[in-house]
């Protein structure tokens, strides 16, 4: 049975070989609780940066975080990578680096019958998690490397395709001040990032506690809470969570609403020149998916709909010449459609 109201189902139940059952909902939660416990002991406040980061990571996506130098984005990833046991790079990204400065190239070695031969040498983008930081200082050729190991998990030298480890997952950083000497994303790579996610500055109670650990010369000791196979299963579940009709019929209005030719708000019609992709829609049902197990449901609700339509959608989103010209954001683009499309309707065909 559903419910009109919220899409909620029965909770299933799954079988061990010993006969206990366990509600893989209840234990998709705690595995994450755990993860975040280990990640504040290190990064200060930003809980919803902290459980958006993570819902990237359990979709199999990755993200791009934008804020000003200082907040702990890279501390961010590497205690991540201490809490689930993978190996972690950081790419620092300037204008004269090349592709092969990332994903790594072929090498002349000699061997001990003194032949000579080709060695692929891997780059930084062999880890499980990987901060690009400052992506956008990067050229589009440097931009383009990455592309295929986001959308594809491979890295392509010569006519060899190479696996990258799993789970891989991208967190790209870029500055939303400096602007000089950048090459801003295009829309086509923007659209392959799962969340856009802003670093909100810290308030001053958080300010003090940074202040305290920061510069008393006590490490914060960080254990691992889980693993690769662990976050796969994660995966593995997330996916098979079931989402009623009427729940991806609201989630589909609102991407459908983005756009100035399809079914748009005033404000819509008015301010965006193009709405977000597929890739949108993809990215609000998988995040409603884990939103919900995070809260402990089996089940989608309307509200773990709109608790990441802003982040699944904000990067997707282009505007028109009077939007930038008023300063319009994209996130009030989003806020206006979540005000304006109604639950319970039909969708226009």
């Amino acid at each position: 049975m559903t419910s009109r109201q919220g899409g909620e189902q029965a909770q299933p139940t799954m079988h061990t070989e010993h006969g206990q059952t366990f509600d893989p909902a209840v234990g998709f939660r705690e595995t994450a609780a755990r993860i975040e416990e280990e990640v504040g002991k290190v990064i200060v406040g930003q809980r919803k940066l902290v459980r958006e980061v993570l819902t990237c990571l359990v979709a199999g996506g990755n993200g791009l975080l934008e804020g000003v130098p200082g907040l702990g984005k890279t501390a961010l990833v590497r205690t991540l990578a201490l809490v689930l046991d993978c190996s972690f790079d950081r790419i620092q990204f300037t204008p004269d680096m090349m592709p092969a400065d990332i994903i790594g190239t072929n090498i002349i070695i000699e061997n001990e019958d003194g032949k000579r031969g080709f060695q692929f040498q891997k780059g930084p983008l062999f880890a499980n998690l990987v901060l690009a930081d400052e992506i956008n200082r990067a050229t589009p050729k440097t931009q383009s490397a990455l592309l295929e190991a986001m959308q594809e998990g491979t890295v392509s030298i010569a006519r060899n395709v190479y696996q990258l480890p799993q789970p891989f997952f991208v967190l790209a950083t870029q500055n939303p001040l400096e602007m000089e000497g950048t090459y801003p994303l295009p829309e086509a790579q923007l659209d392959r990032f799962f969340f856009k996610m802003l670093i909100p500055f810290p308030n001053a109670t958080e300010l003090a506690i940074i202040s305290e650990r920061t510069t008393s010369g006590q490490q914060a000791v960080v254990h691992k809470a889980t693993d690769g196979a662990t976050i796969a299963g994660m995966q593995n579940v997330a996916r098979q969570t079931p989402i009623a009709a009427h729940v991806t019929n609201y989630a589909v209005r609102i991407l459908l609403a983005t756009h100035p030719d399809q079914q748009p708000t005033p404000m819509v019609k008015k301010y965006v020149r193009y709405g977000g992709s597929p890739r949108g829609l993809q990215a609000m049902i998988t995040g409603a998916k884990i939103t919900a197990l995070l809260d402990g449901r089996y089940n989608v609700a309307y509200k773990d709909i709109r608790a990441v339509a802003i982040p699944a959608l904000r990067h997707r989103i282009i505007l028109n010449f009077d939007g930038e010209a008023e300063g319009i954001s994209t996130d009030s683009i989003v806020g206006n459609i979540l005000e304006e499309v109604r639950e319970e309707e039909k969708l226009l065909v």
